[in-house]
């Protein structure tokens, strides 16, 4: 079952408040493309071209360049390989269901990453980012990464609604 949409309440636990944001729209990206077949996860009606499990792969990939390459600057294989040619990418041999799967897992490790820090700490220097000025704090990187999980949620909705006639909210 999906989560409820995280009503605003008295909480002043931001990274709580953010990770709850997150969690919601990582599953509503999740369920946009569950139950689709293989040929509707990996064909486009749109006239850009990009699939639902290529868009799913681009914010596995999206999130990891922030948090674990971007925050903690770890080094990650191929940070970019989402993309190919100039637009999203996901091997033909990989299962949608692997890349479901990685979408999980990389929010998992986001929920690591943001419970273990707070959120005024600058990205660490050496990975994605090299400039100590222009570095970003975990919560710009949080607030980054919401816009672009709820943008991207509502590009599936309409995706979704093209493919099967199922609407969003």
């Amino acid at each position: 079952m999906r989560m409820p949409f995280p009503e605003p309440g008295p909480s002043a636990d931001v990274p709580a408040l953010f990770l709850t944001y997150l969690d919601y729209y990582r599953d509503t990206v999740a369920d946009r493309v569950a139950r689709l077949t293989d040929a509707q996860a990996r064909g486009s009606r749109l006239p850009s071209g990009w699939t639902p499990v290529e868009l799913v792969n681009h914010l596995t990939f999206m999130e990891r360049r922030w948090f674990v390459w971007g925050f903690l600057g770890e080094p990650v294989p191929d940070p970019w390989g989402d993309h190919a040619d100039d637009r999203w990418h996901v091997d033909p041999a990989e299962r949608v269901d692997d890349v479901l799967a990685a979408l999980r897992r990389g929010g998992q490790r986001t929920r690591e990453i943001v419970t273990g820090h707070p959120l005024d700490s600058p990205a660490a220097l050496g990975g994605r980012f090299t400039d100590p000025a222009r570095r970003p704090t975990l919560a710009a990187i949080l607030f980054h990464v919401l816009q672009e999980y709820a943008r991207h949620a509502g590009h599936l909705d309409v995706a979704r609604e093209l493919i099967d006639g199922r609407t969003g909210e």
